[in-house]
């Protein structure tokens, strides 16, 4: 089952509002699922620098998706992103056979 299958099991709500957090490795495809999700053009994607906000309103639910960038020198500080997070999506490209290890080795101190 994928997020918007269980977004889409959600009762609508005009009020309801869900912050989601994407986190996982530089390259991993985050921002080319945040921009597929909020109907953006996926041609020219940058790596992220910082991070993405996105607001997305879907299914009568106003999401605030965060994309956090996965650089090694950026990871430490994903741990200041947790606030108030709803939904975690952890990245991972499955097609990158080199990095799956480092995915695995990535921690996050809450």
């Amino acid at each position: 089952m994928g997020l918007l299958d269980l977004l889409k099991k959600l009762k609508p709500n005009s009020n309801k509002e869900l912050k989601i957090l994407f986190l996982g490795l530089d390259n991993a495809g985050k921002t080319t699922i945040l921009k597929q999700f909020a109907s953006e053009d996926i041609k020219t994607i940058t790596p992220t620098q910082g991070f993405n906000i996105k607001s997305v309103v879907t299914n009568g639910i106003k999401l605030h998706v965060w994309d956090i960038g996965g650089q090694r020198a950026i990871r430490p500080y994903w741990k200041n992103y947790f606030e108030q997070v709803e939904i975690l999506v952890y990245v991972i490209d499955s097609a990158d056979r080199k990095r799956l290890i480092e995915t695995g080795e990535v921690s996050v101190t809450i």
